[in-house]
């Protein structure tokens, strides 16, 4: 028979594997009688674990959520898949990233020397998209209270900052509540965001989190609409490209590039990619602005040749003329030194 503390620890991993376990099978697991078993639980509930008895013919136990988190037991692709994820959770906007730096430091102090060399190894730097200004932080409070509405589909009332800063109407006086149903809580580059039908307004919105101030309480539960398109993920990537939320770009254009269709398809997100042979491949690509879409092809060391619209052709030639203009202006500073 196992020694008593072995024999606590295999049972406390038996009891977080499964919501239900039955006395006698805890027994023959354990390799020990259910008089044991007994003893065992009544020790792990003196350490502050709120395992309950359950009734029946069979008998068993069940490890039940307590008010206090006593000491959790991980196996170790539990412990090193925590550990990353607390590191990415470093960088995730939510305002949570020193408390998850000190969770980490936790975790990694209690594991066994094998896993902290596991853990060693596969350090994550989560480095955030740069940016003009710092995004701001949602604080955890908001986004907890943001989740608990989508879980329990209610109303929610919240005060939002717009854009500008001000937090009054057109009129002077103190912007009314706004009231919807929230459906999704996401994050994108670093922000989050809050999907979720306006009532007022009759329409899907999107809202960033750091500028919502919940008001309680929630209101009446709601059956939740259908979301357009059906996926959150696409909805709100459209809602970005602008053009009245339709999910297409403003400025589309289509370019050949000298270069495998594999290549520059490595580099294009959401964009057409076709092969039309091994050197060449016709590209279909979106951007805010067709100055910006020119921008973003010409990274690509190769040439170019514009199939339309007429547009991008002239974006093309504006940027050329401002390249070349460049060029010039540090050419004849050389020469003057």
């Amino acid at each position: 028979m196992p020694k008593t503390s072995a024999r606590l620890l295999a049972l406390l991993s038996l009891l977080q594997a499964r919501r239900d376990w039955p006395g006698a099978l805890l027994a023959e697991r354990l390799d020990v009688s259910p008089r044991t078993v007994r003893r065992d639980v009544d020790r792990l509930r003196e350490l502050g674990y709120p395992i309950i008895a359950i009734k029946g013919p069979d008998g068993g136990y069940r490890l039940d959520a307590g008010a206090e988190l006593p000491p959790l037991l991980f196996d170790d692709e539990q412990a090193v898949a925590l550990a990353v994820a607390l590191q990415l959770a470093t960088a995730a906007g939510a305002g949570i990233e020193e408390a998850a730096a000190r969770a980490l430091n936790t975790v990694r102090q209690v594991m066994p020397a094998r896993l902290r060399r596991r853990i060693d190894t596969v350090r994550v730097t989560a480095v955030e998209r740069p940016a003009i200004r710092p995004a701001p932080r949602a604080d955890s409070g908001v986004l907890t209270a943001l989740s608990a509405a989508v879980h329990a589909r209610e109303v929610l009332r919240f005060d939002y900052l717009p854009a500008s800063g001000g937090g009054t109407d057109d009129g002077g006086a103190q912007a009314p509540p706004r009231r919807v149903q929230p459906h999704h809580l996401v994050t994108r580059s670093g922000r989050w965001y809050l999907v979720a039908w306006d009532l007022d307004r009759e329409d899907w919105r999107t809202f960033r989190a750091d500028r919502i101030s919940p008001r309680t309480p929630t209101g009446p539960r709601f059956t939740p609409r259908v979301l357009p398109g059906g996926e959150v993920a696409a909805f709100v990537t459209g809602r970005f490209r602008g053009a009245g939320g339709s999910g297409d770009w403003p400025c589309v254009g289509e370019m050949i590039l000298d270069l495998p269709a594999a290549v520059v398809s490595r580099h294009i997100d959401d964009g057409a990619v076709e092969e039309l042979g091994p050197d060449r491949c016709r590209l279909v690509l979106g951007s805010w602005s067709w100055t910006g879409l020119a921008a973003a092809v010409g990274r690509f060391d190769a040439g170019i040749e514009v199939v339309g619209p007429a547009e991008l052709r002239a974006a093309f030639a504006r940027l050329a003329r401002r390249y070349a203009d460049a060029a010039a202006a540090r050419t004849v500073g050389t020469a003057k030194k």
